[in-house]
């Protein structure tokens, strides 16, 4: 896991307390430490405020993308967590509730296809993807580190029978297994939604994952991803929100191509880039950069699983 940089460079999105118990007043109460502090999230699984953050407040700033989210402003609240900073962030906001509304449309139409079918969050922090994706008769799992699991089961109960949590650690081998998903024998494809997670990843470890989905998912599985380009590996420090976190950028696609060579089964089905959110003037830019990029500077896929050899 990145390390963050030192403490006299990073700021913090949320207050943290500087004593080891909690301050006392005149009175004998206490200061409890809010709920975010005691979880001590470590870098890259407390970047799960950012989503949250701009999927609670980012329509006050972008309408026409509001996401409608029911829990996240409730969320916030009872974390304890001011997420000012991230909300001053206006390119970030608009990327999470971009590739938002991405993930719904991947999402519909996969569970109009397949209403009975999985749909899998895999690095779920503290989002609830079921409120928009629940078709009436589809599963749905929300999976990700152990202390954001605990973190989200405090705050986020089972809304229904067909969701269930799991505990998922992607940089090991054999996560598919573990969390019990159908395998490529089984009828029923799956839908994986994987957001804010792999661009935090080694590049074999991000290879091993699509490998393995690729290996394992039944033909007509999905997985709808972000993805940034490689030339931003590296560059955290410059996001305003990731910044202050002291995560760090790993991988990035030189190509979205790259992304189906990863495993014969693999098809690369739809490449967005978020310029399109910004009219004309956006897309011609990231026509102009795209021969020294290679790839959206921030772009979501869509990857689907074919029959073939395995």
């Amino acid at each position: 896991m990145p390390q963050p940089p030192p403490p006299s460079r990073r700021r913090s999105a949320y207050p943290l307390r500087a004593q080891s118990t909690p301050a006392q007043h005149e009175d004998g109460s206490t200061d409890q430490p809010c709920l975010l502090e005691r979880a001590q999230l470590h870098a890259v699984p407390s970047t799960l405020l950012i989503p949250l953050a701009a999927r609670a407040h980012g329509g006050r700033y972008f309408a026409w993308l509001a996401c409608q989210d029911a829990v996240a402003t409730k969320l916030l609240a009872e974390l304890g967590a001011d997420v000012n900073a991230y909300l001053d962030d206006l390119p970030t906001v608009l990327n999470v509730l971009w590739r938002t509304r991405a993930i719904k449309e991947v999402g519909r139409a996969f569970f109009a296809d397949h209403p009975q079918a999985l749909g899998v969050n895999l690095g779920c922090g503290l989002t609830h993807h079921f409120q928009w994706l629940d078709a009436g008769a589809n599963h749905w799992l929300d999976a990700d580190l152990p202390e954001v699991m605990a973190l989200r089961e405090q705050l986020l109960p089972l809304c229904c029978p067909r969701a269930r949590h799991a505990q998922v650690d992607l940089t090991q081998p054999g996560w598919w297994k573990r969390l019990g998903l159908p395998t490529k024998t089984d009828a029923q494809p799956v839908l994986l939604v994987c957001e804010g997670v792999l661009m935090y990843l080694q590049p074999a470890q991000v290879h091993a994952v699509l490998a393995e989905f690729a290996q394992c998912a039944p033909a007509g599985s999905r997985m709808v991803l972000d993805v940034l380009t490689r030339q931003a590996v590296g560059r955290a420090s410059a996001n305003a929100s990731v910044g202050l976190t002291g995560a760090e950028f790993c991988w990035g696609v030189g190509r979205m191509a790259e992304l189906e060579q990863v495993h014969p089964r693999l098809a690369l089905l739809r490449e967005q880039s978020v310029s399109e959110c910004y009219g004309w003037t956006g897309i011609a830019l990231d026509m102009l950069w795209r021969p020294w990029l290679g790839a959206p500077l921030y772009g979501m896929a869509t990857l689907g699983v074919e029959d073939g050899s395995a």
